[in-house]
């Protein structure tokens, strides 16, 4: 456990999340979701997070296995073609994590999700978050379009509004 990590995250203020992303950021990250799901039968869904609880951080909790508890929080795997994928960002470590359900797990190996996360991470170290979520969620949407081509009417299984825990 490092202690500058312990620091950041006690420290690391919501409002910073809430600056990031507004209300018009969230809206159009939706937007993007929406737009993407009518593509393929893949379900998106984009989670932030500020920092990690105390408790958490004494654990040694990394962001992956955040995104582990996080992906189940939000149901992500309840889907029935098992195609769920949830986009997580926790600020302050600045690290973003892509899971894949089982279904797209089998056809979609980790390293392009992590391809994915690298290009992210670039624009959020230039500030541009909403920029780096929306190309995120492109590239998912591509990769998404090519294994989970939608076949007609689709259900849509989970909600795609994003959300700040």
């Amino acid at each position: 456990m490092s202690v500058l990590r312990v620091l950041k995250h006690l420290i690391y203020p919501d409002w910073l999340v809430r600056r990031a992303f507004p209300v018009a950021a969230m809206a159009r990250i939706e937007a993007a979701i929406v737009a993407s799901e009518a593509r393929h039968r893949g379900e998106i869904r984009f989670a932030v997070e500020s920092s990690l609880a105390p408790v958490a951080l004494l654990r040694g909790q990394s962001a992956r296995e955040r995104a582990l508890e996080v992906f189940s929080l939000l149901r992500v795997w309840d889907t029935e073609e098992n195609n769920g994928v949830l986009l997580y960002l926790l600020m302050a470590d600045h690290d973003v994590e892509i899971l894949a359900d089982r279904g797209i797990a089998r056809i979609v190996p980790n390293g392009e999700w992590e391809g994915i996360c690298r290009k992210m991470e670039h624009r959020f170290r230039a500030g541009r978050y909403e920029e780096g979520v929306l190309l995120g969620i492109a590239e998912i949407d591509r990769r998404l379009t090519q294994v989970y081509p939608r076949l007609g009417e689709d259900a849509n299984e989970l909600p795609d509004r994003p959300v700040r825990l």
